[in-house]
């Protein structure tokens, strides 16, 4: 039988600011030293009270009005309670009843091929048409039911079988949970939706959003349910996920295992699960708990808080133009194809280049012929000789974006080849020179003369008489071989179409 999955996410997010959430403690991911940022708040001792953190709030109120969500005019902090030894009070400050925002979306992009309903009978040679530009039409929204602002638990470390030990760095930094409707059906879904959101998160600076360095933390909610029900099956949570491979190879997996239970006539467990990396699955951790468990109540050190209609304006003012409208600009105004325009919009510093270069050029072959450069060539030189884009090397790129708009008209107007461009382009990255300086200098410039091209053509043929009366014997493909010898004779500088012509007139 097949099965239907249900997935909703609920993602933790460490925000950027210099001090913790309710304390004047530094907020710092990479310390590596144990119990240094901590003081008498953070750490619960008798007496202290918490005083809440306004950059987070702002922080989390830009990233509500991002994603769509309505801001509640009115909401509070609350005390959720559990043991726990990294959790010094005994409860954490939290929000539930009344969080910051409501009711949001997010618009991922989702393929033709990964839709879990998906005809399968659909043609293939129509999916690999459509492969490039199928993100527009297959837009997703993904729901987001709430966001709220907590605090952050402080970590163990396990260093034997007899004992652990408690790094009380990052507790109290505050913490963004994003909770979305189970809107997801999909591993690729999920690891799209997280994707966006972490591109989201760091166009607006709120959080750099590394899963390696725990500061986005995901756990997924998952059931399946035969295809056609109408009901939801037996959710179950897989906690602690710091990856989105783990994300996304959870998922696959639980879909199977629940798969098989319910294919054996038995009946899926609600419970808590966790994810092995090593042998990529999942394993129970104990029976789910209920909100009424951690017995939430208002907390008393903290007043309730409400937001003017000014106050929400100023912070909207702040958001910048997010991913998904300056992944459709670029598709509509410089008519990139998706895949190009996610390439921009995932590097923010090579968009921000690209923008610099096509603003120099006027036609619209031009800026196309740019995007092909600048992603395949100069992405090239930048990821052999410093790193994978121009994220933190901007300063270290010696193309500046006037000269490699300069460089691109010369290809344009034939100036120069195409086997001659990758020579300069990389004459240009290392030396920082100027194109029709390193032209000049180095003489690349292509042979653009007819009776040039001419005399040359007639020495190849001179030397290659076989192939010559090969294509007069109509083997056309002859026809490659001796425009081959002409482009190695002029050392690459003929230009290729007029090679072309000039062979075929004196051949015929």
């Amino acid at each position: 039988m097949k099965y239907f999955p249900t997935i909703g996410l609920e993602i933790h997010i460490e925000l950027n600011t210099q001090t913790k959430m309710f304390c004047c403690c530094k907020n710092d991911s990479n310390e590596t030293k144990p119990n240094q940022n901590i003081c008498e708040v953070c750490t619960a001792q008798p007496g202290t009270l918490p005083v809440a953190n306004e950059t987070a709030i702002k922080q989390l109120l830009k990233t509500a009005i991002a994603l769509n969500c309505e801001v509640c005019d009115f909401n509070r902090f609350e005390r959720k309670n559990y043991f726990y030894p990294d959790l010094p009070k005994g409860y954490q400050i939290s929000q539930y009843a009344l969080p910051m925002a409501r009711n949001g979306f997010l618009d991922i992009a989702v393929s033709i091929e990964n839709s879990p309903r998906n005809d399968q009978s659909q043609n293939q040679n129509d999916e690999k048409k459509a492969n490039d530009h199928f993100f527009k039409a297959q837009t997703k929204k993904v729901r987001i039911e709430r966001i709220h602002l907590e605090e952050d638990t402080g970590r163990l470390l396990h260093e034997s079988d007899e004992y652990s030990l408690v790094d009380l760095n990052r507790a109290g930094v505050p913490l963004m949970e994003l909770v979305t409707e189970p809107d997801i059906h999909s591993a690729t879904e999920a690891r799209e939706f997280i994707k966006e959101l972490q591109l989201l998160l760091r166009y607006l600076n709120v959080s750099t959003a590394d899963m390696e360095k725990g500061e986005m933390r995901c756990e997924v909610n998952i059931s399946i349910v035969g295809e056609g029900s109408d009901k939801l099956g037996t959710k179950v949570e897989i906690k602690n996920l710091n990856s989105i491979r783990s994300v996304e190879k959870s998922i696959e997996y639980e879909i199977k295992r629940q798969s098989e239970v319910l294919n054996q006539g038995e009946k899926v467990i609600q419970e808590t699960r966790g994810f092995h990396d090593a042998k990529q699955i999942t394993f129970s951790q104990r029976s789910k708990e209920q909100a009424h468990d951690y017995r939430y109540f208002p907390e008393p050190d903290l007043l309730p808080i409400s937001f003017t209609e000014d106050y929400l304006l100023s912070i909207k003012a702040e958001v910048p133009e997010l991913p998904q409208a300056k992944r459709e600009r670029f598709q509509r105004e410089f008519d990139l194809s998706f895949k190009e325009a996610d390439l921009y919009v995932s590097q923010p510093d090579l968009g921000n280049y690209f923008e610099k270069v096509v603003s120099e050029l006027e036609k619209k072959e031009q800026i196309k012929l740019a995007s092909n450069y600048l992603s395949t060539d100069l992405q090239a030189l930048l990821k052999e000789n410093q790193g994978p884009g121009l994220k933190g090397s901007r300063d270290r790129v010696s193309v500046t974006a006037e000269n490699f708009a300069e460089f691109i008209g010369l290809i344009a107007s034939g100036v120069i080849s195409s086997k001659m461009a990758k020579e300069l382009l990389f004459e240009m990255f290392q030396t920082g020179a100027g194109p029709s300086q390193i032209i000049e200098s180095k003489g690349l410039k292509q042979i653009g003369n007819e009776q040039e091209i001419e005399k040359i053509a007639q020495e190849v043929i001179k030397e290659n008489q076989q192939p010559a009366n090969d294509y007069k014997a109509g083997k056309k493909a002859s026809l490659q071989f001796l425009v081959g010898r002409l482009m190695a004779k002029s050392d690459g500088k003929a230009n290729p179409q007029l090679a072309i012509s000039v062979l075929k007139d004196i051949l015929s």
